[in-house]
Parts: structure tokens; C-alpha cells; sequence
């Protein structure tokens, strides 16, 4: 929706009487071809990160038309926090039971965690089918029917704008999942999911875009830091009543070497002292900063988000062009 939101904002600088109208627009008169206009196009960066924003997975390419089997898959992708695979299956008509056919060969065939189906328009009984999967698949199945469209004022270019027609209940999947392994959601879990969906909505109010996972109930939230070899790691201990921010770097000693050899430049640059844990005999190490609080102290959470979103974007501006460039 942004595009769209953008672009009827700036018309509305204009002097009342040049005022445009909004129009719908085919989507056959920007992509003649499913495949060879549509896929190509969405599988652009830019624009699957208007479908990241829509939907709050981030959304990185792996390939187009992929092989699964005797089919091929128009897009197949990853979760850049935790590489989890993603289905993308477009469809510029209306849904068709061939198509919700796809989807579930796809998800089965790559093992997927996500699957999105981005159609021109969906059928209510099809709309029921993947409330009905996501109702009733495992809590790391999530199926997403997602609506494209495009508009135009006047003669600007054409805008795309996504909505989501069908989307998980993550919560109930997470509550229902703890049931049915045997036991009840816990106290703690719940208020670690409630700590990590307000600390992202906090941090969309102040107009961050991190790319992270989806919130759990659990008490770490990771965020990308545009490489497969470390992720910013936010986590709240309620044993030891701390909260951190920590690079975390999932297998790779020359690389914690590496910025370890740049400590006192890295410390100078965030402003504040780290400690640094390489973690002998283990595959990860970290690098990390804490501070004291309990997610049970409500009425300090704001302060807590604050702290994280500030360390956030200081290990992504101080580590983040290190760890691009490193060639370890």
C-alpha cells in the first residue's frame, strides 16, 4: 500500500482545481505475461520489499520459475532472519482450484514456511481454503492470499498496491501448538509475545523499517544485518533481569576475529563498552551490551524499546559495512 499511499499524497499539494481522479487499471496492461512480465517484475527487489511491507515477512529471492519436482515454482525465497523458505505463486486471473493445488505441492515439495499467492482477485471458497490451512497446519506453516492491484491518476505511472486477503492468526497457532504438545501456553511466553509485537509496533511508529522476524513467544527477536553471517539479536533474560542487544555470528571465528581486532574503534564508534564472547568450543559467538529490566515492569517497556531500538541502529551502521565487506 505504500506506492499507492505515497503517490495520492504528493497530488494533494496541488492546487484544488488540478486535482486528478484515481483510476483502477487492468494489471494486463502493465504484464502482458504471468511469467515472463510479472514474476520478472516482482521478483525485483524493490518490488517484493512492497510485498515484505504489506505482508511483514522480509522476503529475499532465491529463484524464479524453481523446480519442484515436474513443476516449477514461479518464485522461491527466503526469510533474510532465519532463511526459512517462501513459496510465491502469482496468478493474474482468479483463483482456480489448479492453482491452490500448486501452492501445496510447492510448500510440501521445498519444505516452506511461508506460502503467498498473489492473485487479481479471489473467490470466497478459496479464501476459506487457506483460512482452513492456516487454522489447521503446524505453528511454522503460514499461508498468505494476497490482492493485487493497480492504479493511476490521470496519466502517471501505474501504482501497485497489495492487501492481504488471508493472513495466519499466529497467536492462535502459537496457543494452539503449546496445547496440543501437551500443556498450556505459559505466563512467561505470553508476555514475551505481547513484549516483542509492541516492541515492533513501537519501532514502526518511529518510522524504522528493520527487517526482523515475526514476534514469538520466546525471549530473543532477531533482525537482518544484510548477511548470512551474523544477525542483531535482541534478547530479555528474566533470570538475570537483563536486557541485551548482541551481534550474534552464527559460525565463523575468522570473522569474530576479525572485528574483535577493530574493538576499540568499534566501542569508540557506538559509544559504549561491549563485551565480546567468542565462545570457545562452539560453533557462534557473540558481542554484546546490557542493561538491567524485567519485561514484568510494564510501564518501562517504552524506555526498554527505546534502548533496543537505539543499539539496534548502532550495530547496524557500525557492524553492518564490516560485515558486507568481510571476505573471510
Amino acid at each position: 500500500m505504500r506506492v499507492l499511499s505515497s503517490f495520492i499524497h504528493s497530488s494533494f499539494h496541488m492546487p484544488a482545481h488540478n486535482l486528478g481522479h484515481i483510476k483502477k487499471v487492468e494489471l494486463r496492461n502493465a504484464w502482458k505475461h504471468e511469467a515472463s512480465d510479472f514474476t520478472s517484475w516482482l521478483a525485483e527487489e524493490e518490488n517484493l520489499q512492497l510485498l515484505s511491507d504489506e505482508i511483514g515477512i522480509d522476503i529475499k529471492l532465491i529463484q524464479t520459475e524453481a523446480s519442484v519436482g515436474r513443476f516449477n515454482l514461479d518464485i522461491l525465497a527466503e526469510e533474510e532472519t532465519t532463511n526459512a523458505k517462501i513459496v510465491i505463486e502469482n496468478q493474474l486471473e482468479t483463483t482456480n482450484h489448479d492453482h491452490l493445488g500448486k501452492i501445496i505441492t510447492y510448500a510440501s515439495g521445498i519444505e516452506a514456511s511461508t506460502v503467498i499467492w498473489v492473485v487479481k482477485d479471489a473467490r470466497e471458497e478459496h479464501r476459506q481454503a487457506i483460512d482452513w490451512l492456516n487454522e489447521h497446519t503446524v505453528e511454522d506453516l503460514h499461508f498468505f492470499l494476497v490482492k493485487i492491484e493497480l492504479w493511476q491518476i490521470g496519466d502517471s505511472p501505474f501504482a501497485p498496491k497489495f492487501e492481504i486477503i488471508s493472513s495466519p492468526n499466529d497467536w492462535a497457532k502459537t496457543v494452539r501448538q503449546s496445547v496440543s504438545s501437551g500443556g498450556a501456553i505459559t505466563e512467561t511466553k505470553a508476555k514475551q509475545l505481547e513484549f516483542w509485537q509492541s516492541f515492533k509496533e513501537y519501532t514502526e511508529k518511529q518510522g524504522k523499517s528493520f527487517k526482523t522476524q515475526k514476534p514469538a513467544p520466546q525471549h530473543w527477536f532477531n533482525i537482518a544485518t544484510g548477511t548470512s553471517h551474523a544477525t542483531i539479536s535482541l534478547t530479555v533474560n528474566s533470570f538475570e533481569n537483563a536486557i541485551r542487544t548482541e551481534l550474534y555470528i552464527h559460525n565463523n571465528k575468522d570473522l569474530f576475529q576479525h572485528l574483535y581486532e577493530q574493538r576499540s574503534e568499534i566501542e569508540q564508534e557506538i559509544g559504549v563498552k561491549l563485551e565480546w564472547m567468542e565462545l570457545p568450543g562452539k560453533k557462534a559467538s557473540r558481542v554484546k551490551v546490557e542493561m538491567s529490566g524485567t519485561i514484568d515492569d510494564e510501564q518501562k517497556w517504552d524506555s526498554y524499546f527505546a534502548w533496543l531500538m537505539q543499539n539496534t541502529e548502532k550495530f547496524q551502521a557500525v557492524f553492518g559495512q564490516r560485515l558486507k565487506n568481510f571476505k573471510g
